[in-house]
């Protein structure tokens, strides 16, 4: 069975409005978050690295990227390693970078399993340290 899942990228300073979509194709009725994360990682970086857009979005910002209003920006020309953006975007997960959100249920352990529905909703929330003094 193969399963295109609609993922939602959020931060808390986005209140609730989605900021970036994105469409994974999984296969099987369960997937854990560890592979969800390898799978949307690895086809983030394909898409990227066939297209080398000016501008583009991506769980983890890239090495040697600035931060745009839309994304991230390479200063030159470069093919991302998906390797590298997922063993950040694990790191990330495991420091509260983000949270993944299932059906509006935290998943808090990389080996948890989701079933897989089209209907399913799954978020990324990026966590956005608070500023003050």
């Amino acid at each position: 069975m193969l399963t295109e899942l609609l993922i939602r990228d959020e931060t808390t300073a986005s209140l609730g409005k989605t900021e970036h979509t994105f469409t994974v194709r999984v296969s099987g009725e369960k997937i854990s978050i560890r592979e969800l994360i390898r799978l949307r990682v690895t086809q983030e970086v394909e898409e990227f690295n066939s297209r080398q857009p000016a501008v583009f979005r991506m769980l983890i910002q890239p090495n040697d990227t600035e931060r745009t209003l839309n994304g991230f920006k390479f200063h030159k020309p470069r093919l991302v390693n998906p390797i590298t953006q997922y063993e950040k975007a694990i790191e990330a997960f495991e420091g509260n970078g983000f949270i993944v959100l299932v059906d509006d249920r935290q998943i808090e352990r990389l080996d948890d399993e989701i079933a897989l529905h089209p209907e399913t909703s799954v978020t990324f929330l990026k966590l956005v340290p608070l500023v003050g003094g």
